[in-house]
């Protein structure tokens, strides 16, 4: 399995604003990509401003090209992310996942 991590930052007071986006963009389409494995979401908050790291779960680099097109290590953004994000984090970055548990 193949990790694939994202962070982004956004201003604390649309922390809540941007994480109901990501459920209507980019989690959902996460799920529909065949060979998705899961997502966990992550968010943190200093000094007004909320960084989001989102790590997904894949069965292969053939199924993160799905997602992500054929330059997979570059971040994937949608249009309206430009009124939550401060910047665009250019690159992503992945590794292969040895062990998994989160069941306790």
């Amino acid at each position: 399995m193949i990790a694939r991590t994202w962070k982004g930052r956004v201003p604390a007071d649309k922390a809540d604003a941007y994480y109901e986006y990501l459920q209507k963009t980019g989690l959902p389409d996460y799920r529909a990509t065949p060979g998705n494995r899961g997502v966990v979401v992550q968010r943190s908050v200093d000094a007004g401003i909320a960084q989001y790291v989102l790590t997904t779960f894949w069965d292969s680099y053939e199924s993160i090209r799905r997602f992500a097109g054929d330059d997979y290590e570059r971040a994937r953004y949608y249009p309206e992310d430009d009124a939550y994000l401060l910047e665009r984090e250019p690159y992503v970055t992945h590794a292969e996942v040895l062990i998994a548990s989160l069941d306790r």
